[in-house]
């Protein structure tokens, strides 16, 4: 008898959610389009991801979220309901900027990429690019002016030893879907 080979899907990245960790995601919408151009829309998909991620039992370390695409790192001992969240916050937030721009069906997000974070430097050098990520894009100067990023809260909430560690982490060779151009800040 043959053996069962799994195969990944051309189409889709997969999604192989078995252990518990850290995890990172990165999500983009549909051709890359600024549906969430504005600082409401910011304002309601970090909300809406703050809130589902909590209800879903994965604990935040970093987020961003931009008008086209975020990044996040979390943890979770259940890592199987990140499939539900994703799927949940992308169902209630494209029905929300679809109700906005009278533009019912109208296709909002593409897919999501998630990693697995087995190693230290790993995970630390994720943190320092979600962090980070809004001075990458030219944003703003220093990451804590980013509002829909957790930047800030991880400047005031972190214990300085480790928010320095996080922060000089070398980022900058870690494999990141991030080909957005971002809209600059209004």
């Amino acid at each position: 008898m043959a053996s069962k080979v799994l195969r990944d899907w051309p189409h889709a990245p997969a999604h192989r959610l078995g252990d518990a960790g850290a995890y990172s995601v990165t999500a983009g919408t549909y051709k890359k389009a600024h549906v969430f151009s504005t600082p409401d829309r910011l304002a309601y998909l970090t909300d809406a991801l703050l809130t589902l991620a909590e209800e879903y039992r994965w604990r935040l370390q970093a987020w961003a979220i931009f008008s086209n695409h975020y990044h996040v790192v979390a943890e979770s001992e259940q890592p199987a309901f990140l499939k539900r969240l994703v799927q949940y916050l992308h169902s209630i937030t494209a029905k929300h900027v679809n109700l906005l721009d009278e533009t019912p069906g109208r296709k909002v997000w593409f897919e999501y990429w998630d990693t697995y974070l087995t190693y230290q430097n790993s995970f630390l050098a994720r943190l320092n690019y979600v962090h980070c990520n809004a001075v990458r894009h030219g944003l703003v100067a220093v990451p804590e002016q980013y509002p829909w990023c957790s930047a800030g809260w991880f400047a005031r909430e972190a214990p300085r030893a480790f928010r320095a560690t996080v922060m000089s982490f070398p980022s900058d060779k870690i494999a990141v879907p991030d080909d957005y151009e971002v809209l600059p800040l209004k």
